[in-house]
Protein backbone atom coordinates (compact mmCIF):
# COMPACT_ATOMS: atom_id res chain seq x y z
CA UNK A 1 0.00 0.00 0.00
CA UNK A 2 1.27 3.46 -1.10
CA UNK A 3 2.55 5.67 1.84
CA UNK A 4 1.24 8.85 0.66
CA UNK A 5 4.69 10.35 1.07
CA UNK A 6 7.31 11.14 -1.27
CA UNK A 7 9.68 8.21 -1.82
CA UNK A 8 12.44 10.16 -1.50
CA UNK A 9 11.92 11.67 1.59
CA UNK A 10 14.59 10.18 4.62
CA UNK A 11 14.49 11.66 7.88
CA UNK A 12 17.62 12.48 9.41
CA UNK A 13 19.00 10.62 12.88
CA UNK A 14 19.30 13.41 15.76
CA UNK A 15 22.86 14.29 16.40
CA UNK A 16 23.60 13.17 20.02
CA UNK A 17 22.08 16.33 22.54
CA UNK A 18 25.84 16.00 24.72
CA UNK A 19 26.91 18.84 22.42
CA UNK A 20 24.46 21.26 23.54
CA UNK A 21 25.71 23.46 26.51
CA UNK A 22 23.68 26.16 26.53
CA UNK A 23 20.30 27.68 24.99
CA UNK A 24 21.99 30.53 22.94
CA UNK A 25 24.78 30.33 20.62
CA UNK A 26 26.53 32.84 23.22
CA UNK A 27 25.94 30.76 25.85
CA UNK A 28 27.17 27.85 24.11
CA UNK A 29 30.61 28.65 23.17
CA UNK A 30 31.28 29.88 26.55
CA UNK A 31 30.13 27.20 28.31
CA UNK A 32 32.12 25.08 26.01
CA UNK A 33 34.92 27.06 26.51
CA UNK A 34 35.61 26.46 30.27
CA UNK A 35 35.05 22.35 30.20
CA UNK A 36 37.40 20.40 30.67
CA UNK A 37 38.75 18.26 27.51
CA UNK A 38 38.48 14.66 29.48
CA UNK A 39 34.77 15.75 30.47
CA UNK A 40 34.10 16.97 26.98
CA UNK A 41 35.29 13.45 25.61
CA UNK A 42 33.57 11.39 28.25
CA UNK A 43 29.97 13.19 27.33
CA UNK A 44 30.75 12.42 23.50
CA UNK A 45 31.42 9.19 24.85
CA UNK A 46 27.74 8.33 25.92
CA UNK A 47 26.25 10.16 23.66
CA UNK A 48 27.84 8.45 20.74
CA UNK A 49 26.64 4.93 22.52
CA UNK A 50 23.44 6.59 22.85
CA UNK A 51 23.15 7.49 19.27
CA UNK A 52 21.43 4.51 17.60
CA UNK A 53 18.73 4.83 20.14
CA UNK A 54 17.55 8.66 19.44
CA UNK A 55 17.82 8.43 15.80
CA UNK A 56 13.90 8.38 14.78
CA UNK A 57 12.73 6.00 12.28
CA UNK A 58 12.17 7.02 8.82
CA UNK A 59 8.92 8.84 7.55
CA UNK A 60 8.05 5.56 5.51
CA UNK A 61 9.21 3.56 8.33
CA UNK A 62 6.12 0.65 8.76
CA UNK A 63 6.15 1.23 12.22
CA UNK A 64 4.46 4.71 11.90
CA UNK A 65 1.93 3.32 9.45
CA UNK A 66 -1.77 2.28 10.64
CA UNK A 67 -1.79 -1.31 10.84
CA UNK A 68 -2.85 -2.77 7.51
CA UNK A 69 -3.03 -5.68 5.40
CA UNK A 70 -0.12 -6.48 3.18
CA UNK A 71 -0.37 -4.57 -0.68
CA UNK A 72 -2.01 -6.90 -2.84
CA UNK A 73 -4.20 -9.00 -0.68
CA UNK A 74 -7.78 -8.11 -0.78
CA UNK A 75 -7.33 -4.64 -2.13
CA UNK A 76 -10.14 -2.86 -3.54
CA UNK A 77 -9.94 -0.27 -5.84
CA UNK A 78 -12.00 2.66 -6.32
CA UNK A 79 -13.92 0.82 -10.13
CA UNK A 80 -14.73 -2.85 -8.10
CA UNK A 81 -15.98 -0.34 -4.96
CA UNK A 82 -18.11 1.30 -7.98
CA UNK A 83 -19.24 -2.17 -9.50
CA UNK A 84 -20.32 -3.23 -6.11
CA UNK A 85 -22.62 0.18 -5.49
CA UNK A 86 -24.13 -0.39 -8.68
CA UNK A 87 -25.85 -3.69 -7.38
CA UNK A 88 -25.85 -3.05 -3.44
CA UNK A 89 -26.97 0.42 -2.68
CA UNK A 90 -29.89 1.01 -1.66
CA UNK A 91 -30.60 4.82 -2.14
CA UNK A 92 -29.61 4.31 -5.97
CA UNK A 93 -32.19 0.93 -6.14
CA UNK A 94 -34.71 3.26 -4.74
CA UNK A 95 -34.27 5.31 -7.39
CA UNK A 96 -35.09 2.58 -9.83
CA UNK A 97 -37.67 1.66 -8.38
CA UNK A 98 -39.47 4.86 -8.55
CA UNK A 99 -38.01 5.66 -12.31
CA UNK A 100 -40.34 2.03 -13.23
CA UNK A 101 -43.44 3.14 -10.99
CA UNK A 102 -42.77 6.59 -12.76
CA UNK A 103 -43.08 5.44 -16.32
CA UNK A 104 -46.26 3.18 -15.84
CA UNK A 105 -48.05 7.10 -16.31
CA UNK A 106 -47.88 6.53 -19.66
CA UNK A 107 -49.76 3.56 -20.62
CA UNK A 108 -51.94 4.82 -17.93
CA UNK A 109 -52.93 8.04 -19.65
CA UNK A 110 -53.11 6.45 -23.59
CA UNK A 111 -55.41 3.67 -21.82
CA UNK A 112 -57.87 6.86 -21.56
CA UNK A 113 -57.66 7.07 -25.42
CA UNK A 114 -58.55 3.64 -26.38
CA UNK A 115 -61.70 1.67 -26.02
CA UNK A 116 -63.21 0.52 -23.07
CA UNK A 117 -65.19 -2.77 -23.19
CA UNK A 118 -67.19 -4.35 -20.31
CA UNK A 119 -69.16 -6.93 -19.85
CA UNK A 120 -72.55 -7.01 -17.12
CA UNK A 121 -74.67 -10.41 -15.72
CA UNK A 122 -76.75 -10.50 -13.45
CA UNK A 123 -78.69 -13.42 -12.39
CA UNK A 124 -81.96 -13.39 -9.52
CA UNK A 125 -84.67 -15.38 -7.66
CA UNK A 126 -87.77 -13.69 -6.65
CA UNK A 127 -90.16 -15.41 -4.52
CA UNK A 128 -93.25 -14.17 -2.93
CA UNK A 129 -95.62 -15.71 -0.18
CA UNK A 130 -98.52 -14.76 2.31
CA UNK A 131 -97.41 -13.83 5.45
CA UNK A 132 -100.54 -16.03 7.40
CA UNK A 133 -99.59 -19.52 6.26
CA UNK A 134 -96.26 -18.79 3.89
CA UNK A 135 -98.36 -20.30 1.12
CA UNK A 136 -99.81 -19.51 -2.18
CA UNK A 137 -96.54 -18.00 -3.28
CA UNK A 138 -94.98 -16.91 -6.14
CA UNK A 139 -91.77 -17.44 -7.77
CA UNK A 140 -89.81 -15.52 -10.45
CA UNK A 141 -86.53 -15.74 -12.25
CA UNK A 142 -84.30 -13.50 -14.37
CA UNK A 143 -81.63 -13.10 -15.91
CA UNK A 144 -79.92 -10.07 -18.16
CA UNK A 145 -76.34 -9.73 -19.24
CA UNK A 146 -74.69 -6.54 -21.04
CA UNK A 147 -71.85 -6.08 -23.18
CA UNK A 148 -70.94 -2.22 -23.76
CA UNK A 149 -68.32 -0.83 -25.68
CA UNK A 150 -66.85 3.21 -25.10
CA UNK A 151 -64.67 4.45 -27.46
CA UNK A 152 -63.23 8.31 -26.77
CA UNK A 153 -63.82 9.89 -29.69
CA UNK A 154 -63.05 13.68 -28.82
CA UNK A 155 -61.48 14.33 -25.34
CA UNK A 156 -59.08 16.63 -25.53
CA UNK A 157 -58.38 16.61 -21.51
CA UNK A 158 -57.18 13.32 -22.23
CA UNK A 159 -55.04 14.17 -24.79
CA UNK A 160 -53.25 16.55 -22.86
CA UNK A 161 -52.78 14.15 -20.42
CA UNK A 162 -51.57 11.86 -22.12
CA UNK A 163 -48.68 14.37 -23.19
CA UNK A 164 -48.38 15.24 -19.31
CA UNK A 165 -47.73 11.70 -18.99
CA UNK A 166 -44.76 11.46 -21.17
CA UNK A 167 -42.97 14.72 -19.52
CA UNK A 168 -43.57 12.83 -16.55
CA UNK A 169 -41.86 9.71 -17.68
CA UNK A 170 -38.81 11.63 -18.95
CA UNK A 171 -38.50 13.83 -15.95
CA UNK A 172 -38.33 10.27 -13.89
CA UNK A 173 -35.00 9.06 -16.31
CA UNK A 174 -33.72 12.55 -16.01
CA UNK A 175 -33.82 11.70 -12.22
CA UNK A 176 -32.39 8.45 -12.75
CA UNK A 177 -29.36 9.89 -14.17
CA UNK A 178 -29.16 11.95 -11.11
CA UNK A 179 -29.26 9.11 -8.98
CA UNK A 180 -26.18 7.58 -11.24
CA UNK A 181 -23.81 10.35 -10.84
CA UNK A 182 -24.97 11.33 -7.43
CA UNK A 183 -23.97 7.54 -6.81
CA UNK A 184 -20.23 8.05 -8.25
CA UNK A 185 -19.78 10.89 -6.26
CA UNK A 186 -20.64 9.72 -3.12
CA UNK A 187 -18.87 6.06 -3.50
CA UNK A 188 -15.45 8.66 -4.43
CA UNK A 189 -16.27 10.89 -1.60
CA UNK A 190 -16.31 7.81 1.27
CA UNK A 191 -13.51 6.11 -1.17
CA UNK A 192 -11.04 9.40 -0.56
CA UNK A 193 -12.25 10.27 2.60
CA UNK A 194 -11.04 6.82 3.92
CA UNK A 195 -7.60 7.47 1.86
CA UNK A 196 -7.43 11.03 3.36
CA UNK A 197 -8.10 9.46 6.93
CA UNK A 198 -5.31 6.92 6.61
CA UNK A 199 -2.57 9.99 5.13
CA UNK A 200 -3.39 11.61 8.15
CA UNK A 201 -2.87 9.32 10.18
CA UNK A 202 -0.05 7.69 8.92
CA UNK A 203 1.36 11.76 9.04
CA UNK A 204 0.53 11.79 13.12
CA UNK A 205 1.77 8.61 13.66
CA UNK A 206 5.37 9.51 11.70
CA UNK A 207 5.03 12.90 14.07
CA UNK A 208 4.30 10.91 17.17
CA UNK A 209 7.74 9.12 16.41
CA UNK A 210 9.64 12.02 15.80
CA UNK A 211 8.69 13.28 19.21
CA UNK A 212 9.07 10.33 21.14
CA UNK A 213 12.44 10.48 19.65
CA UNK A 214 13.10 14.11 20.97
CA UNK A 215 10.96 13.36 24.12
CA UNK A 216 14.20 10.74 24.85
CA UNK A 217 16.79 12.72 23.20
CA UNK A 218 15.69 16.18 25.95
CA UNK A 219 15.34 13.18 29.26
CA UNK A 220 18.72 11.89 28.11
CA UNK A 221 20.00 15.33 28.05
CA UNK A 222 18.42 16.51 31.37
CA UNK A 223 20.30 13.42 32.52
CA UNK A 224 23.42 14.37 31.22
CA UNK A 225 22.86 17.99 32.44
CA UNK A 226 23.33 19.78 28.96
CA UNK A 227 19.62 20.54 29.02
CA UNK A 228 16.39 21.80 31.32
CA UNK A 229 13.28 19.91 32.68
CA UNK A 230 11.41 22.42 30.10
CA UNK A 231 12.86 20.42 27.15
CA UNK A 232 11.28 17.45 28.44
CA UNK A 233 7.77 18.53 29.38
CA UNK A 234 7.36 20.80 26.05
CA UNK A 235 7.91 17.48 24.35
CA UNK A 236 5.69 15.52 26.66
CA UNK A 237 3.21 17.88 26.29
CA UNK A 238 3.11 17.47 22.24
CA UNK A 239 3.55 13.38 22.81
CA UNK A 240 0.34 13.85 24.76
CA UNK A 241 -1.73 16.26 22.15
CA UNK A 242 -0.64 13.86 19.15
CA UNK A 243 -1.98 10.97 21.79
CA UNK A 244 -5.58 12.62 21.95
CA UNK A 245 -5.38 13.26 18.23
CA UNK A 246 -4.44 9.80 17.62
CA UNK A 247 -7.77 8.81 19.33
CA UNK A 248 -10.02 11.16 17.23
CA UNK A 249 -8.64 10.19 14.31
CA UNK A 250 -8.62 6.55 14.51
CA UNK A 251 -12.38 7.18 15.22
CA UNK A 252 -12.89 9.04 12.28
CA UNK A 253 -11.37 6.47 10.02
CA UNK A 254 -13.45 4.08 11.38
CA UNK A 255 -16.66 6.18 10.57
CA UNK A 256 -14.93 6.49 7.58
CA UNK A 257 -15.28 3.41 6.71
CA UNK A 258 -18.99 2.59 7.88
CA UNK A 259 -19.79 4.73 5.39
CA UNK A 260 -18.54 3.00 2.45
CA UNK A 261 -20.06 -0.10 3.73
CA UNK A 262 -23.11 1.42 3.91
CA UNK A 263 -23.01 1.82 0.12
CA UNK A 264 -21.50 -1.61 -1.22
CA UNK A 265 -22.74 -3.48 2.07
CA UNK A 266 -19.14 -4.99 3.10
CA UNK A 267 -15.57 -4.11 5.12
CA UNK A 268 -13.24 -3.86 2.30
CA UNK A 269 -9.77 -5.00 3.74
CA UNK A 270 -7.44 -2.30 2.14
CA UNK A 271 -8.09 0.20 -0.62
CA UNK A 272 -5.83 1.14 -3.54
CA UNK A 273 -4.39 4.45 -2.85
CA UNK A 274 -3.31 7.36 -4.53
CA UNK A 275 0.53 7.69 -5.52
CA UNK A 276 2.44 10.09 -4.09
CA UNK A 277 4.22 10.97 -7.34
CA UNK A 278 0.92 11.09 -9.37
CA UNK A 279 0.77 14.07 -11.42
CA UNK A 280 -3.20 15.22 -11.14
CA UNK A 281 -4.64 16.04 -14.53
CA UNK A 282 -5.96 19.35 -15.66
CA UNK A 283 -9.61 19.90 -16.57
CA UNK A 284 -10.50 19.70 -20.75
CA UNK A 285 -10.94 22.07 -22.03
CA UNK A 286 -8.86 24.03 -19.96
CA UNK A 287 -11.57 27.08 -20.07
CA UNK A 288 -14.18 28.35 -17.23
CA UNK A 289 -16.40 29.12 -20.73
CA UNK A 290 -16.62 26.04 -22.23
CA UNK A 291 -17.32 24.52 -19.11
CA UNK A 292 -20.20 27.16 -18.13
CA UNK A 293 -21.87 27.00 -21.53
CA UNK A 294 -21.65 23.17 -20.92
CA UNK A 295 -23.72 23.28 -17.59
CA UNK A 296 -26.15 25.75 -19.40
CA UNK A 297 -27.36 23.13 -22.01
CA UNK A 298 -26.38 19.55 -19.82
CA UNK A 299 -26.92 20.36 -16.17
CA UNK A 300 -29.25 17.60 -15.39
CA UNK A 301 -30.83 19.66 -12.61
CA UNK A 302 -31.96 22.25 -15.01
CA UNK A 303 -32.85 19.74 -17.52
CA UNK A 304 -35.23 18.21 -14.82
CA UNK A 305 -36.44 21.63 -13.97
CA UNK A 306 -37.01 22.64 -17.59
CA UNK A 307 -39.38 19.26 -17.41
CA UNK A 308 -40.59 20.42 -14.38
CA UNK A 309 -41.91 23.89 -16.26
CA UNK A 310 -43.43 21.74 -19.16
CA UNK A 311 -45.44 19.35 -17.14
CA UNK A 312 -46.97 22.73 -15.32
CA UNK A 313 -47.76 24.05 -18.57
CA UNK A 314 -49.85 20.68 -19.36
CA UNK A 315 -51.73 20.87 -16.49
CA UNK A 316 -52.83 24.27 -17.47
CA UNK A 317 -53.94 22.77 -20.80
CA UNK A 318 -55.76 19.69 -19.14
CA UNK A 319 -57.50 22.46 -16.86
CA UNK A 320 -58.44 24.80 -20.10
CA UNK A 321 -59.87 21.45 -21.65
CA UNK A 322 -62.09 21.01 -18.88
CA UNK A 323 -64.26 23.64 -20.86
CA UNK A 324 -64.54 22.04 -23.87
CA UNK A 325 -67.52 18.98 -24.67
CA UNK A 326 -66.20 15.33 -24.71
CA UNK A 327 -67.88 12.91 -27.68
CA UNK A 328 -67.71 8.95 -27.04
CA UNK A 329 -69.01 6.57 -29.26
CA UNK A 330 -70.81 4.44 -27.07
CA UNK A 331 -72.18 0.83 -28.44
CA UNK A 332 -74.63 -1.31 -25.80
CA UNK A 333 -76.20 -5.04 -26.54
CA UNK A 334 -77.78 -7.32 -24.13
CA UNK A 335 -81.15 -9.39 -23.00
CA UNK A 336 -83.64 -9.97 -20.59
CA UNK A 337 -85.03 -13.89 -19.91
CA UNK A 338 -87.17 -15.22 -17.23
CA UNK A 339 -85.94 -18.66 -18.58
CA UNK A 340 -82.75 -18.15 -20.51
CA UNK A 341 -81.63 -17.15 -24.02
CA UNK A 342 -84.73 -19.45 -25.56
CA UNK A 343 -88.05 -20.14 -23.87
CA UNK A 344 -88.19 -24.01 -23.37
CA UNK A 345 -91.10 -26.14 -24.29
CA UNK A 346 -93.49 -26.46 -27.28
CA UNK A 347 -94.12 -22.94 -29.47
CA UNK A 348 -90.62 -21.37 -27.35
CA UNK A 349 -89.15 -18.03 -29.19
CA UNK A 350 -86.07 -16.75 -29.25
CA UNK A 351 -85.65 -13.73 -26.35
CA UNK A 352 -84.98 -10.76 -28.27
CA UNK A 353 -81.42 -8.73 -27.94
CA UNK A 354 -81.42 -5.16 -26.77
CA UNK A 355 -78.26 -3.49 -28.99
CA UNK A 356 -78.07 0.47 -29.49
CA UNK A 357 -75.27 2.25 -30.63
CA UNK A 358 -75.19 6.23 -30.11
CA UNK A 359 -72.55 9.21 -29.80
CA UNK A 360 -72.69 10.95 -26.47
CA UNK A 361 -72.08 14.15 -26.44
CA UNK A 362 -71.38 16.47 -22.92
CA UNK A 363 -70.81 19.99 -22.73
CA UNK A 364 -69.69 21.23 -19.50
CA UNK A 365 -72.14 24.12 -18.50
CA UNK A 366 -71.48 25.59 -15.18
CA UNK A 367 -68.73 23.88 -12.89
CA UNK A 368 -69.28 26.51 -9.83
CA UNK A 369 -65.81 28.25 -10.86
CA UNK A 370 -63.64 25.19 -10.14
CA UNK A 371 -62.62 25.07 -13.88
CA UNK A 372 -61.04 29.22 -13.15
CA UNK A 373 -59.44 27.78 -9.67
CA UNK A 374 -57.67 25.15 -10.91
CA UNK A 375 -56.35 27.53 -14.06
CA UNK A 376 -55.85 30.37 -11.76
CA UNK A 377 -53.68 27.64 -9.36
CA UNK A 378 -51.75 26.12 -12.45
CA UNK A 379 -50.35 29.45 -13.39
CA UNK A 380 -49.34 30.06 -10.28
CA UNK A 381 -47.67 26.93 -10.16
CA UNK A 382 -45.85 27.42 -13.72
CA UNK A 383 -44.60 31.00 -12.19
CA UNK A 384 -42.83 28.32 -8.92
CA UNK A 385 -41.79 26.32 -11.86
CA UNK A 386 -40.21 28.47 -14.18
CA UNK A 387 -38.41 30.72 -10.76
CA UNK A 388 -37.36 27.67 -9.99
CA UNK A 389 -35.73 26.60 -13.36
CA UNK A 390 -34.11 29.75 -13.26
CA UNK A 391 -32.41 29.31 -10.02
CA UNK A 392 -31.14 25.88 -11.12
CA UNK A 393 -29.29 27.69 -14.01
CA UNK A 394 -27.63 29.89 -12.20
CA UNK A 395 -27.16 27.24 -9.71
CA UNK A 396 -25.64 25.35 -12.46
CA UNK A 397 -23.43 27.59 -13.23
CA UNK A 398 -22.19 28.85 -9.98
CA UNK A 399 -21.34 25.04 -9.46
CA UNK A 400 -19.43 24.98 -12.57
CA UNK A 401 -17.31 27.97 -11.18
CA UNK A 402 -17.15 26.79 -8.03
CA UNK A 403 -15.79 23.28 -9.41
CA UNK A 404 -13.16 24.57 -11.82
CA UNK A 405 -11.43 26.70 -9.91
CA UNK A 406 -11.08 24.39 -7.56
CA UNK A 407 -9.24 22.59 -9.66
CA UNK A 408 -7.48 24.89 -11.12
CA UNK A 409 -6.92 26.31 -7.69
CA UNK A 410 -6.30 22.59 -6.21
CA UNK A 411 -3.56 21.86 -8.79
CA UNK A 412 -1.52 25.29 -7.93
CA UNK A 413 -2.02 24.86 -4.34
CA UNK A 414 -0.13 20.94 -4.79
CA UNK A 415 2.66 22.31 -6.46
CA UNK A 416 2.76 24.98 -3.77
CA UNK A 417 2.60 22.28 -0.74
CA UNK A 418 5.11 20.11 -2.67
CA UNK A 419 7.71 22.72 -2.64
CA UNK A 420 6.41 23.75 1.03
CA UNK A 421 6.99 20.01 2.08
CA UNK A 422 10.84 20.41 0.69
CA UNK A 423 11.31 23.22 2.72
CA UNK A 424 9.83 22.34 5.96
CA UNK A 425 11.93 19.02 5.62
CA UNK A 426 15.44 21.09 5.25
CA UNK A 427 13.82 22.99 8.08
CA UNK A 428 13.67 20.18 9.93
CA UNK A 429 17.54 18.76 9.08
CA UNK A 430 18.35 22.66 9.77
CA UNK A 431 17.33 22.74 13.37
CA UNK A 432 18.27 19.22 14.37
CA UNK A 433 21.34 20.34 13.52
CA UNK A 434 21.35 23.76 15.30
CA UNK A 435 20.24 21.91 17.87
CA UNK A 436 22.67 19.40 18.29
CA UNK A 437 25.53 22.61 18.01
CA UNK A 438 23.34 24.77 20.68
CA UNK A 439 22.06 27.21 18.92
CA UNK A 440 18.55 26.26 18.70
CA UNK A 441 16.31 24.48 21.38
CA UNK A 442 14.25 21.75 22.14
CA UNK A 443 11.15 23.76 21.19
CA UNK A 444 12.46 24.72 17.33
CA UNK A 445 12.95 21.27 16.32
CA UNK A 446 9.54 20.46 17.57
CA UNK A 447 7.74 23.41 15.68
CA UNK A 448 10.01 22.31 12.69
CA UNK A 449 8.90 18.52 12.78
CA UNK A 450 5.08 19.40 13.08
CA UNK A 451 5.21 22.02 10.01
CA UNK A 452 6.26 19.12 8.41
CA UNK A 453 3.75 16.97 9.47
CA UNK A 454 0.69 19.48 8.86
CA UNK A 455 2.08 20.51 5.45
CA UNK A 456 2.52 16.37 4.45
CA UNK A 457 -1.19 16.36 5.47
CA UNK A 458 -2.32 19.31 3.43
CA UNK A 459 -0.55 18.43 0.79
CA UNK A 460 -2.63 14.59 1.32
CA UNK A 461 -6.10 16.50 1.50
CA UNK A 462 -5.30 19.03 -1.25
CA UNK A 463 -4.82 16.00 -3.81
CA UNK A 464 -8.40 14.42 -3.05
CA UNK A 465 -10.48 17.46 -2.62
CA UNK A 466 -8.70 18.58 -6.62
CA UNK A 467 -9.67 14.99 -7.66
CA UNK A 468 -13.32 15.22 -6.17
CA UNK A 469 -13.86 18.57 -7.41
CA UNK A 470 -12.77 17.67 -11.36
CA UNK A 471 -15.77 14.98 -10.74
CA UNK A 472 -18.10 17.62 -9.16
CA UNK A 473 -17.32 19.73 -12.17
CA UNK A 474 -18.07 16.63 -14.43
CA UNK A 475 -21.60 16.06 -12.78
CA UNK A 476 -22.15 19.52 -12.51
CA UNK A 477 -21.69 19.78 -16.75
CA UNK A 478 -23.90 16.66 -16.85
CA UNK A 479 -21.18 14.25 -18.44
CA UNK A 480 -20.09 12.74 -15.16
CA UNK A 481 -19.77 8.72 -16.03
CA UNK A 482 -18.65 5.52 -15.58
CA UNK A 483 -15.75 6.50 -17.60
CA UNK A 484 -14.66 9.29 -15.13
CA UNK A 485 -14.08 6.17 -12.43
CA UNK A 486 -11.95 3.87 -14.83
CA UNK A 487 -9.84 7.24 -15.11
CA UNK A 488 -9.30 8.31 -11.61
CA UNK A 489 -8.60 4.39 -10.68
CA UNK A 490 -5.72 4.14 -13.23
CA UNK A 491 -4.04 7.11 -10.77
CA UNK A 492 -4.62 4.70 -7.81
CA UNK A 493 -1.82 1.86 -6.96
CA UNK A 494 -2.44 -1.61 -6.98
CA UNK A 495 -5.20 -1.61 -8.42
CA UNK A 496 -6.60 -4.65 -10.25
CA UNK A 497 -8.91 -5.54 -13.43
CA UNK A 498 -12.63 -5.10 -12.26
CA UNK A 499 -13.80 -8.33 -12.19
Amino acid sequence: MGSGYPAHRTEPAVVPVCYRTGTTAGSAFRACSTLAAVALAACCTVAQAAKPDLAPPSLLSPATRPTDPAPGIGTLNLLQAWNKALVRDPIYSASQAFTSAEQEVVPQARARLLPYVQGNALGEIDDNRRVGTLGNGSSKSRSVWALTLSQPLFDLGAWRNYERAEFVAESATVAQTRAYQDLILRVAQAYFDILASQDTLRALLAEKSAIETQLRAAERGFELGSTTIADTYEAQSRLDLINAGELQLRNTLQINHDKLARIINERPAQLAELSPGTALPSPEPNRLDAWTTQASSANLAVAQASLSTRIVEKQIEIAKSERYPRIELQAQTGSASDRGLYTLGTGGAPRSLDTTVGVQLSIPLYTGGEISSLIREQTSRLQQARYELENAKRQAEQDTRQYFSGVTTGLAQIAVLQAAERSSLASVKANQTGYSVGVRVNIDVLNAQQQLFETQRNLAQARYTTLMNSLRLKAATGTLSERDIVAVNSLLENTEPAR
